[in-house]
């Protein structure tokens, strides 16, 4: 009889351990998923963030269709430069997010005649610039010498006839950048197409 009491015991001194450790794993795991998550959400808000190309300002450096993601702490320690390609909320509408080029800096003054952009009355070459005409439509005009105050930004898209940007609304203020887009990490060709694998990985 003592035998079986003993043996009774045994098993429940087991369940009782696997309970424990069952628990424990759980508990690990909660904490391995909050540690995750956590970081994660330092990492988007405080260093990298995805963004997706929604229209065709920025062809043919970006696609329709193509997924960036933006270094949100370059600009911490360094200015903005000429041709870095940023995320930005514009004036005219702070509740969006764009992507131009940075073209003209604080203390410059910008002008356009044709498809030449002038800095401080110096032609500038931009090999990534297309000036294709959209059907029915001719050039956008050109404008006069404007000058960038200081902490602002002039911005164009690349694609300069399709191209809401500082010429439509204005210079932009530095402190409304989210940070500097610097790879493509995903492209989808929304033609049903797929994947443009091409374009996967594309440093900008």
């Amino acid at each position: 009889m003592k035998v079986a009491v003993a043996a009774k015991g045994s098993v429940a001194i087991k369940e009782t351990q696997e309970e424990e450790h069952a628990a424990s794993g759980v508990a690990e795991l909660a904490k391995a998923a909050a540690i995750a998550l956590a970081l994660a959400l330092f990492i988007r808000t405080f260093m990298f963030q995805p963004f997706k190309i929604p229209s065709e300002s920025m062809v043919q450096t970006l696609m329709v269709g193509d997924h960036l993601l933006v270094n949100k702490m370059v600009y911490l320690l360094w200015p903005p430069e000429r041709g870095d390609i940023i995320v930005f909320r514009p004036p005219h509408e702070p509740d969006k997010d764009f992507v131009k080029r940075v073209i003209g800096l604080p203390g410059e003054t910008i002008s356009m005649r044709g498809d030449t952009i002038y800095i401080n009355g110096k032609a500038i070459e931009e090999p990534y610039a297309i000036y294709e005409r959209p059907h029915g439509r001719g050039s956008l005009p050109g404008f006069e010498a404007i000058k960038v105050p200081e902490g602002k930004l002039f911005m164009m898209g690349d694609n300069r006839n399709n191209s809401q940007d500082s010429r439509a609304w204005g210079v932009l203020d530095i402190g409304s950048i989210h940070g500097k887009a610097f790879i493509i990490h995903w492209s989808w060709n929304g033609n049903g197409l797929g994947v443009r694998f091409d374009r996967v990985g594309k440093l900008l």
